[in-house]
């Protein structure tokens, strides 16, 4: 039915004009005047072909400037064409697929569909939903968006009335069709917004079926972020000789420009801290952060709500009510920070939003494309942060090339850098109250503290207590910083110099963490070492010896990192399990030739690593100077005086031959 030829336009327009036009749902801001010498001023979306009555709404609204988008979008539509169009979010595709479905309509009879809109999410749902009936308004327009999570009834009572746009989710809309509720009969356009989105929602075999129900005389448009196989399968498959527009790197500069892109290197025991610290320090009006899990966006929520942060969480767990409550607080000031996943945050639009947070990094480019597209819109600043761990570095690169966009590693505000930033906030809201016109009703009470004392000690009095209340005083713990790329040149990652030279053993500097996870949970040594590296920021050689019994596993690290290692591992997922992490209770005394491993008959042997990794660190013979050898070892109840099994040291036979050793390699000392 379709044919698999394709037109192309090339994508010409001027940066300036990014931005200037509605957005997708439906901003309002108002052009500067532009009319200095008196003249009739002039709309130019009237020079795209559309009706008096959409572009004296416009006007109204403070839109005279299509975008990009727009301006190549509008003309096409208006003449019949099926159409891909591949902008970011934010760039006012809905307008450049509304304004001209409105500008068709028959508003005279009785209403019956007569366009049908499929987005992703129901906030996306609601939020073109609205923007039609604004830009609609004039013309009498009935829309209806119809989503699961809300009562079908009301639904049902809205289609029966009769409406002129339907917009909706993919699996409310098969509902609607299999009921015979949405008859498709009239339906002469049927777009699919954000639909890359919707492809990966899985919603690929409902709008198929969609697709192949409705008339084959009709006006498909496709809008999608990024243009991945899928889509192109089913342009080809659905669409009709479609044209191809692309907003791209010229068109989009501008509104580029208004974003800055940041990172943070951070631990992820340390990452909630580090966030709360970004968000002290860059004072957002309000800020969406992205989490990978609900259980996530729950922890995070709470975490931050007990830093101060009036924060609020947004997931597939809730209903439409839970949401709906959320999305309110959002947009009226009262919640300054939505912690969400990507599904829940999909379409969202708030134009008091300031900061964008990737709290993990996200696995795709697209994604990331998606996020950031929440700020940045109509002229608007904003701010993209992206906290990433010590082995998320090579996904920043990966990010900053495919998107084209420098991501500038930041260092993670130090406690000096906090400290200033609160007096320069307790200074800002003293300036703003001795501008404040009831200072008068104080009077009494600075004489009467003035009469026993010098009134600059009333007045530093005055000012700890404004700062105290702010929570400026609390304790803050100091976050590691990662922001500096290892030398690779005079030093590797495991700090050991030229090839070949080992880092020089000292005396007690292991020290020991217990995991409450052993064979039986199908633990490996390398499964340790991974878990403990990618998490502490350590090196694979920094960590043993390792041993594992059938139900915990108890792992040498250097006694500098061992509370950052718990407090890394506290959340880890190790072989798909959270475990529980502790430090070992019977550690070693310097030089003692006593070992963590007393009790039963339980042999004892340091485990290798991952290939690759070398020899694991085990446990010198007593009175060595040393306390690491790559010697085996072998647990000796009699050596150690105690017969019969019971608990007592560990003895390490000595490498290089002798019995229960393994021999060196090269007949090298280590």
């Amino acid at each position: 039915m379709m044919s698999d030829d394709e037109t192309t336009t090339t994508t010409t327009t001027s940066p300036e004009s990014a931005g200037a036009g509605p957005e997708s749902a439906g901003a309002e801001t108002p052009a500067e005047p532009t009319n200095p010498t008196g003249a009739e001023p002039t709309n130019a979306f009237a020079d795209l072909g559309l009706r008096a009555e959409l572009v004296a709404t416009l006007d109204e609204l403070g839109y005279e400037e299509p975008t990009p988008i727009q301006r190549q979008t509008i003309p096409q539509l208006l003449a019949g064409h099926d159409l891909v169009g591949q902008a970011a979010t934010g760039t006012g595709k809905t307008a450049a697929f509304a304004l001209p479905i409105l500008n068709a309509l028959d508003t005279g009879g009785r209403a019956r569909p007569s366009a049908l809109i499929l987005v992703p999410t129901r906030e996306l749902a609601m939020q073109v939903s609205e923007a039609i009936f604004k830009y609609g308004r004039p013309i009498g327009v009935k829309v209806v968006p119809i989503y699961g999570g809300q009562p079908i009834f009301r639904q049902l009572q809205a289609l029966d009335r009769g409406v002129h746009v339907v917009v909706g989710t993919p699996g409310r809309v098969i509902d609607h069709i299999g009921r015979g509720s949405l008859p498709l009969d009239h339906i002469g356009t049927v777009v699919l917004d954000e639909a890359d989105e919707m492809l990966d929602m899985g919603f690929a075999d409902d709008i198929e079926s969609i697709l192949e129900s409705l008339p084959e005389q009709r006006q498909t448009l496709l809008f999608s972020a990024t243009i991945p196989p899928r889509i192109n399968g089913i342009s080809k498959r659905y669409l009709n000789d479609p044209v191809r527009i692309q907003v791209g790197v010229a068109e989009s500069s501008a509104a580029r420009a208004l974003i800055t892109h940041k990172a943070y290197i951070v631990q992820r025991a340390h990452k909630a801290a580090a966030l709360g610290r970004i968000l002290d320090i860059e004072s957002p009006t309000a800020a969406l952060v992205f989490c990978r899990t609900r259980t996530e966006v729950d922890i995070l929520t709470e975490t931050m709500n007990g830093r101060g942060y009036r924060a609020e969480a947004l997931h597939g767990g809730m209903d439409q009510a839970q949401r709906d409550r959320v999305m309110g607080r959002l947009r009226d000031g009262t919640a300054e920070l939505l912690i969400a996943t990507d599904v829940a945050a999909r379409g969202l639009d708030v134009d008091t939003l300031t900061h964008v947070v990737n709290y993990d990094v996200p696995s795709a480019a697209d994604s990331y494309v998606h996020r950031i597209g929440r700020v940045g819109r109509a002229g608007r600043q904003g701010v993209a942060i992206t906290l990433a761990e010590p082995r998320e570095r090579r996904q920043l690169t990966n990010i900053e090339r495919l998107t084209k966009q420098r991501i500038t590693i930041e260092q993670v505000p130090s406690i000096a850098d906090l400290r200033a930033k609160q007096v320069e906030l307790t200074v800002t809201s003293v300036r703003e109250a001795l501008d404040a016109s009831d200072l008068h009703e104080y009077r009494e009470v600075l004489e009467t503290l003035t009469a026993g004392h010098d009134v600059g000690e009333v007045a530093m009095a005055a000012l700890k207590l404004v700062h105290e209340a702010s929570g400026a005083t609390a304790e803050e713990p100091e976050i590691p910083d990662y922001t500096e790329r290892p030398d690779r040149h005079g030093r590797d990652r495991d700090g050991r110099g030229e090839r070949g030279q080992r880092p020089p053993a000292g005396n007690g500097d292991t020290a020991f963490v217990h995991l409450a996870v052993g064979r039986k949970g199908g633990i490996r040594p390398a499964d340790l070492v991974g878990a403990i590296a990618n998490e502490s920021g350590l090196s694979g050689r920094e960590i043993g010896p390792i041993r594992i019994t059938e139900h915990s596993s108890v792992v040498g690290v250097p006694t500098a990192s061992v509370d950052t290692v718990i407090g890394a591992m506290r959340n880890a997922v190790v072989r798909g399990k959270t475990v529980a992490v502790r430090r070992y209770a019977d550690e070693p005394s310097e030089g003692d030739g006593r070992k963590p491993y007393g009790g039963g008959r339980t042999s004892w042997r340091p485990e290798r690593g991952p290939a690759g990794g070398g020899d694991r660190r085990s446990f010198g013979a007593p009175g060595a100077k040393t306390g690491r050898s790559f010697a085996g070892g072998q647990r000796s109840d009699k050596a150690a005086g105690q017969p019969g099994g019971k608990p007592g040291g560990f003895r390490a036979k000595p490498a290089g031959g002798q019995p229960g050793g393994r021999p060196r390699q090269g007949g090298k000392g280590h």
